[in-house]
């Protein structure tokens, strides 16, 4: 299964939009999939005393984290970096077992010309200092209110195929890490 989380909880945001293309294709190529969208997110995760001990309403997020064979994370750009509410649920999962040998790939989208490039090599930063296993091909959508139609369908067929590569080159990948993993 591969989680796609959705890197942000403002509502009606591109990165969910993206996530749930994410999804279709991956279901056109027969992988298991599901949005981790943060718009979910319990409140009470956001209390102080969370960080001593993690209410069990946000039980399921962690688990659905320590199930996945895949983490494929859709970041927006937020002023020159990635979302605080991203930042908050990767501190509030469990370390080290959250990331460790995990895949993870990385989807930037922004309204800039660089598609959340920042943002993604940010995020590059704190998952490797968690050890996980990066899939090398990231997918940056530049300009992207300007690339999605009113239903949210992505209207610019390279990033459309730039997207399809990166889901099927992913889904091999974590395939292949599994493979690994149960020899070693």
């Amino acid at each position: 299964m591969i989680e796609i989380i959705s890197g942000t909880n403002r509502p009606d945001c591109n990165a969910l939009k993206i996530s749930r293309l994410i999804k279709k294709l991956y279901d056109e190529q027969g992988v298991e999939s599901a949005i981790l969208n943060l718009q979910d997110l319990p409140p009470e995760i956001f209390s102080p005393a969370s960080y001593a001990k993690k209410p069990d309403s946000f039980l399921p997020f962690q688990n659905r984290v320590l199930q996945a064979d895949g983490l494929h994370i859709v970041t927006p750009e937020y002023n020159g970096g990635f979302p605080g509410v991203l930042k908050y649920f990767i501190d509030m999962l469990k370390f080290p077992e959250s990331f460790e040998s995990r895949p993870v790939a990385f989807t930037g989208e922004a309204a800039g010309v660089w598609g959340a490039l920042r943002p993604v090599e940010m995020l590059q930063l704190v998952f490797g200092y968690r050890n996980a296993f990066f899939y090398p091909k990231r997918v940056f959508i530049e300009g992207v209110g300007n690339k999605l139609d009113a239903e949210g369908n992505l209207t610019s067929e390279k990033h459309l195929e730039m997207l399809r590569e990166q889901t099927k080159g992913f889904a091999n990948f974590t395939q292949r890490l599994q493979g690994i993993a149960a020899k070693g």
